[in-house]
C-alpha cells in the first residue's frame, strides 16, 4: 500500500510551470549558442556599416542636404546675402521664376542640350566603341586620345576653344588658308550658331566619358554568343542590332541619365566661354547661368536660392520620373529587398 501511495503521489505532483501531460515548459530556455551567435554577427554587421557609412552619410548631410534646406528657407526673403533675412516675400520668388520670360529661355536652352547630348553623343559614343572594341593596332592610344578631352579641366578647355573660336581666332583662320573662308563666321556670338559651337565643344569634351562607359558594357558581353551568331550565319549588323545593343542597353541607360543631369545642371563651360551677359544674347545661357546672375550678381541672395531650389527640384522630378520608367527593369534585376 505504501508503493501505491508512492506511485500516486509521484504521478500526482508535477513540475511547476507545466501544463498538462505532454504540456511545453513556460519557463524560458536559454537562448543557444547559434542564436547568441547570430546576434552578435548581426550586431558587428550594423556596427561595420555604421563606421563605415557614417562619414559619407555625414558629408552628404551637410555638404547636399543641408544646402538645399538652407537655400529654400532663404528663397521666401528678400535678402541681400549679409545677415538675417527678415524682408519675408513668401512664395512670390518663386511666382516670379515661373513667369519669368528669361528664366523660362534658359530652361529651354537647358532642355534643347538635353536632347541634343542624347542625340549626337549617343550614336557617336556606340559607334567608337565598337570600333575600338576590334582588335586594330593603336586602339590603346587611340582610347586614351578620346578619353584626354573628359579629364582636363572645365576652364582650360573654355579659355582654350574661346580663343580658337573668336572672330580673327585659329579657326577663322585655318579656314582662311585652307580656302574655305566663305565658311567664317562668329561662332560664339551669332545667336544662329552659338547652341551649335556649344553642342560641339560639349561633345568634344564628354563623349570620352560616354565611350568608355560603352567599351566598359561591350567587354561585359560574353564572346560566346557572337560565335553562336556567326555559325548560325548572322552578319555583323545584325549581330549588333540583335545582341550588341539590346545587351548594351542597361549601359546606355546610365549613361543617359547622366547626361541629362549634366545637362540641366550645366554652367561651366557657358560661364567661361560666352560669360553671364553675352551667353543670353547668344542663345546659349542655361539655369545655372541665371541663377548666378540674378541671385549673387544682382545682390539678390534670396531670389537666387529660389532659382537654386527651382533647379534641384526640376533635377529631381526627371531623376525620378527617368528611374519610375527607364531604369526600372534594371533595377528589378538587382539585389535587393524589392527585387526578391
Amino acid at each position: 500500500m505504501s508503493d501505491t501511495l508512492g506511485t500516486e503521489t509521484a504521478i500526482g505532483r508535477r513540475p511547476q510551470g507545466t501544463s498538462g501531460v505532454g504540456g511545453a515548459a513556460k519557463t524560458a530556455s536559454p537562448a543557444s549558442p547559434r542564436a547568441t551567435k547570430r546576434r552578435r554577427g548581426r550586431g558587428r554587421m550594423r556596427l561595420e556599416i555604421a563606421v563605415l557609412s557614417g562619414p559619407a552619410i555625414i558629408v552628404f548631410l551637410g555638404f547636399v542636404i543641408f544646402p538645399v534646406v538652407l537655400a529654400a528657407y532663404y528663397g521666401f526673403y528678400k535678402w541681400q546675402g549679409y545677415g538675417a533675412p527678415t524682408d519675408w516675400v513668401g512664395l512670390n520668388n518663386y511666382k516670379l521664376i515661373l513667369t519669368d520670360p528669361a528664366f523660362q529661355a534658359v530652361l529651354w536652352h537647358n532642355l534643347l542640350i538635353v536632347v541634343l547630348s542624347l542625340v549626337i553623343q549617343g550614336p557617336v559614343a556606340i559607334i567608337l566603341a565598337l570600333l575600338l572594341n576590334q582588335k586594330i593596332k593603336g586602339r590603346g592610344i587611340i582610347r586614351v586620345l578620346i578619353f584626354v578631352p573628359y579629364v582636363i579641366s572645365e576652364v582650360i578647355v573654355g579659355t582654350g576653344w574661346s580663343l580658337m573660336l573668336e572672330s580673327n581666332g585659329a579657326v577663322n583662320d585655318l579656314l582662311q588658308h585652307v580656302g574655305l573662308g566663305f565658311l567664317q563666321a562668329n561662332w560664339l556670338s551669332d545667336p544662329k550658331l552659338a547652341i551649335w559651337t556649344l553642342m560641339g565643344i560639349i561633345s568634344w569634351k564628354y563623349i570620352g566619358f560616354a565611350v568608355i562607359l560603352m567599351l566598359a558594357g561591350l567587354q561585359s558581353i560574353p564572346e560566346e554568343l557572337f560565335e553562336a551568331a556567326q555559325i548560325d550565319g548572322a552578319s555583323y549588323w545584325q549581330i549588333q542590332r540583335r545582341i550588341t545593343l539590346p545587351l548594351l542597353g542597361p549601359t546606355i541607360r546610365i549613361w543617359a541619365f547622366l547626361s541629362i543631369i549634366g545637362s540641366l545642371q550645366l554652367f561651366d563651360l557657358v560661364y567661361i566661354i560666352w560669360g553671364q551677359y553675352i551667353s543670353g544674347t547668344a542663345g546659349t545661357s542655361t539655369m545655372a547661368i541665371y541663377m548666378v546672375a540674378q541671385g549673387r550678381d544682382a545682390g539678390n541672395y534670396g531670389y537666387g536660392s529660389a532659382v537654386a531650389v527651382v533647379m534641384f527640384l526640376i533635377s529631381l522630378i526627371v531623376a525620378l520620373i527617368y528611374q519610375r520608367f527607364v531604369l526600372r527593369r534594371d533595377l528589378q534585376g538587382s539585389v535587393t529587398d524589392g527585387g526578391r
